[in-house]
């Protein structure tokens, strides 16, 4: 059958409009893009590892000491939840086990610590489940001094004995899926079980790289 040039110029325009009017009820009809969800179960043991900074006790002896750097370094690992729940609910009542360490460039107090960190979403719908509060409870064990408050070395905190409890808390907003960063505060005294409880209170942040 012979197509004159004007039937065959008219075909094309007819497929390229009914394209074009496919293509625009497409884009009109895209899905939303789905609301940002933190990682709940991680591909390992290992939920997460941090790293960051801190101001060695500013309101105290090892804080307020001159020719002594305050400057704290920290890194952390968190581990996977034991308990998996559906429900954004009980989810935050399950903690990750943690493990970590404070190094204090100046040779003053430094320790290791082991305890649960606990998670929780603020507003989740409002911010896209991208900000969270944390708090942690624990144990550390540091190189302080733990003699007599009068025997105080110079520059030093009398912490009374060794472990001692640790007790942390932070605000951080995850920048995306495995990227978070973090405002914190974390204190460590023995709760008045030994004769001296001058304790520690370092300020400081961290960068967290979820997997």
């Amino acid at each position: 059958m012979y197509v004159t040039p004007l039937k065959f110029l008219a075909g094309g325009v007819a497929l390229f409009a009914a394209g074009a009017a496919q293509a625009a009820d497409l884009g009109g009809r895209r899905p939303a893009p789905p609301i940002y969800t933190a990682p709940v179960k991680p591909v390992s043991i290992v939920s997460e590892i941090r790293i960051g900074g801190s101001v060695q006790d500013p309101g105290s002896a090892e804080g307020k000491v001159g020719n002594f750097s305050k400057a704290n370094v920290n890194g952390e690992i968190l581990f996977a939840k034991p308990l998996v729940f559906e429900d954004p609910f009980w989810q935050a009542f399950v903690p990750r086990p943690t493990v970590g360490g404070s190094y204090n460039t100046g040779g003053r107090t430094s320790y290791a610590y082991i305890g649960a960190t606990w998670t929780v979403d603020v507003f989740p719908e409002f911010f896209n489940r991208r900000l969270f509060v944390e708090g942690f409870f624990g144990a550390a064990a540091h190189n302080g001094y733990t003699g007599p408050r009068a025997l105080t070395p110079f520059g030093f905190n009398a912490l009374g004995c060794n472990p001692l409890f640790r007790e942390a808390a932070a605000i951080g907003f995850r920048l995306s899926e495995n990227w978070s960063i973090m405002a914190t505060i974390d204190h460590m005294s023995n709760a008045g079980l030994c004769a001296n409880n001058r304790g520690l209170t370092n300020y400081g942040g961290k960068i967290g790289y979820t997997f």
